[in-house]
């Protein structure tokens, strides 16, 4: 949950956490979703899968009776940072066997993950399941989404990461993100050069971010370019999780000629992250809501 600083001092909880946003954005584009973390059994984690299944989001039947992870929010001027509570919380209630036991009785598709799972020790759990995962066949998305003030040791957060990173078929990362990699001064112009890094490693599909500057799609060696739309902007919660939540749902839609409709997927994307940004807390929107101001 999302506990955003209200300016009299309050804490309003909003439901959140990157994986569980980018699940909601991808089913209110029309993909279908599977919830994979267990949710706990307090009154957040009964709020958030009735959320998901609202959305459209099929959750997992197991429970955690482990509370539900908090993440403090202070927002200043809509940009906001966070504070978390991650010890002993359901969403870490799992083991590798349990997750790779499900994906092998599905049809392989795309397994996403990213942010706060990979912080380490719980990054050793991910790549387990990763390298499972792509042995049964799926495909492997990653949003970097680094929290640093999250991790003891930077060092070990980054590399543990970078490590993530050689899993991943799809990668989303921001300017921040970028930044905390090692890039020098992230920006949109030499985007193409930063995504090359990433192919080199294996991504086919990668999304860099850079706030105010827009963004940068490469989708199997065919790129495309976006400034961001113009809004009255609320708050920027979850616009990254929406943004990547609608090019994934778009890919799992359509699989053919991805590489072709580059630029259309970007712009959608973009619109749909738009529209988050007008609301307070992430709140991603329907193809409809996209279609209507695109259109507009």
């Amino acid at each position: 949950m999302d506990c955003v600083a209200q300016p009299d001092g309050s804490l309003r909880p909003f439901m959140g956490g990157s994986p569980f946003n980018m699940a909601r954005a991808a089913a209110l584009r029309g993909a279908q979703v599977r919830f994979l973390n267990p949710l706990s059994t307090d009154q957040f984690g009964e709020q958030m899968r009735a959320q998901l299944e609202h959305d459209g989001v099929q959750t997992d039947p197991r429970f955690s009776r482990l509370p539900t992870s908090l993440a403090v929010v202070q927002i200043t001027n809509g940009q906001p940072s966070y504070g978390f509570y991650r010890e002993g919380i359901a969403d870490r209630d799992y083991t590798p066997d349990q997750l790779l036991a499900q994906l092998a009785i599905e049809a392989p598709g795309i397994l996403h993950t990213g942010s706060l799972l990979l912080v380490p020790p719980e990054h050793e759990k991910v790549i387990t399941v990763l390298r499972g995962a792509k042995a049964l066949g799926w495909t492997v998305s990653v949003d970097v989404n680094l929290r640093p003030k999250l991790a003891s040791d930077l060092s070990a957060y980054v590399a543990a990461v970078h490590e993530v990173i050689t899993l991943a078929d799809w990668i989303k990362a921001s300017d921040d993100d970028l930044e905390l990699l090692g890039f020098v001064a992230p920006s949109r112009s030499y985007a193409a050069e930063v995504a090359q890094h990433f192919r080199d490693q294996g991504c086919s599909r990668i999304a860099l971010t850079f706030g105010s500057q827009g963004a940068y799609l490469v989708v199997d060696g065919q790129s495309a370019q976006q400034d961001v739309p113009p809004v009255a902007l609320v708050d920027s919660v979850g616009a990254g999780d929406t943004f990547w939540g609608n090019c994934v749902a778009d890919w799992a839609l359509h699989s053919a000629g991805a590489s072709q409709r580059v630029g259309d997927t970007l712009r959608q994307a973009m619109c749909a992250a738009a529209i988050n940004c007008t609301r307070a807390g992430c709140q991603p929107p329907t193809l409809q809501e996209v279609d209507a101001m695109l259109k507009a």
